[in-house]
């Protein structure tokens, strides 16, 4: 099947009691066993759960992989994950990754004894010279949050089965739909459903997909023993933001290109950060490993100052956390998504404080337009 048959349908059988298009909501905390060590594939909802099963079989499915698992949220897939690597492991991370993992990583994981280095993996020098004998675990965003910097995939995945090393790609930004990296040797691909995979920002939910069947077995553990798991209802919610998502994401990309374009040639901003952009550094790869450019832009207005400005003459586009939505969102990344990051580092990365993080909707790309155009000429 091709992708958006897959998207519609993997996972998803008619209900054999009613013949429901719709997986239903299990909404049940246990199930009946027959007699004794004798089930119907189910036992307790933390374990599985008939919704979340047929999701996990869903993206899975998308992402080319054999396994899926499905987490209360991104962080907790992310917490699922460093939970495999033994204490004293070394991790080599993406620099500008999302403030919420950097802080998981610095806080929470460093105090017990794993090792992180933050470097810039879209150079490839860069991730050799942070390898180490207990190098473990090799973790990027590609695109990157919120710089949109890239990472080359068949780079990373080949030279780390060289060194018998894991490798794990956050998907949430690029999606199934734009870009699988199981496909490009990566061992693990990660998501934070609640953004494009959902795409309506009524859920919360995490996701790992891997052809590992070791990591996956490992990572069931870990869901079964701690309990993070996403709920039923929420698995139900995804599911149906999944039948949709080829055709969302075709409308952020048209959007997103045109906005980043109009963006480029608007007085007062500095710089535009956006894979489809020929002045994007690393377009060329983004041609290569992507099929389309995403919809998020994050642009530098400057300062501050003309940051807040913008920020209080938008109208139509939401000031709110999040992305991946039917709606335009506008985010501060120095306050809001990488607040956790020291701001020397912030700095280092590119994350100014006049730094705005767009995730271009599916609304009519003229009402987008023009609410910046008004929100623009407060700087002007």
């Amino acid at each position: 099947m091709k992708f958006s048959t897959k998207a519609i349908h993997a996972g998803q059988e008619p209900d054999i009691a009613t013949g429901a298009v719709m997986p239903p909501v299990y909404l049940t905390s246990t199930f009946v066993h027959d007699e004794l060590g004798k089930d119907k594939g189910y036992t307790y909802s933390r374990v599985s759960n008939p919704t979340r099963t047929a999701l996990e079989k869903n993206i899975a499915a998308l992402e080319s992989a054999s396994e899926g698992m499905a987490f209360a949220s991104g962080m907790a897939a992310i917490d699922a994950l460093f939970r495999i690597l033994e204490p004293g492991s070394h991790v080599i991370m993406s620099k500008d990754v999302y403030g919420g993992t950097y802080r998981l990583a610095v806080r929470v994981f460093a105090p017990f004894g794993t090792e992180f280095d933050f470097v810039d993996t879209s150079d490839w020098e860069a991730i050799k010279r942070a390898r180490r004998p207990n190098t473990k675990m090799i973790f990027i965003e590609t695109p990157a949050n919120p710089m949109m910097t890239l990472t080359d995939l068949s780079a990373v995945a080949h030279y780390a089965k060289k060194e018998k090393i894991l490798t794990v790609a956050d998907n949430t930004f690029a999606t199934p739909y734009l870009q699988r990296p199981i496909e490009f040797g990566i061992d693990i691909v990660l998501h934070s459903v609640t953004k494009y995979l959902n795409g309506h920002s009524d859920m919360i939910g995490g996701f790992i997909a891997t052809n590992n069947g070791e990591v996956a077995h490992r990572i069931r553990f870990i869901q079964k023993a701690a309990g993070a798991v996403m709920s039923p209802f929420d698995a139900w919610m995804c599911l149906r933001g999944t039948k949709t998502l080829s055709v969302r994401m075709d409308r952020h990309c048209a959007n997103a290109e045109a906005i980043a374009a109009w963006l480029v040639e608007q007085p007062g901003i500095r710089a535009v950060f956006y894979p489809g952009l020929k002045t994007h550094p690393q377009h060329q790869l983004a041609k290569k490993q992507m099929s389309g450019f995403g919809g998020m832009i994050t642009f530098d207005t400057g300062s501050l100052a003309s940051a807040k400005k913008i920020l209080r003459r938008m109208q139509l586009c939401a000031l709110a956390e999040s992305l991946g939505g039917v709606e335009t969102l506008i985010a501060h990344p120095a306050t809001m998504s990488h607040v956790g990051l020291p701001k020397a580092e912030r700095i280092a990365n590119g994350i100014t404080d006049g730094l705005l993080r767009l995730s271009v909707g599916i609304e009519d790309v003229e009402d987008i337009r023009n609410d910046l155009h008004f929100a623009l000429t407060g700087i002007r």
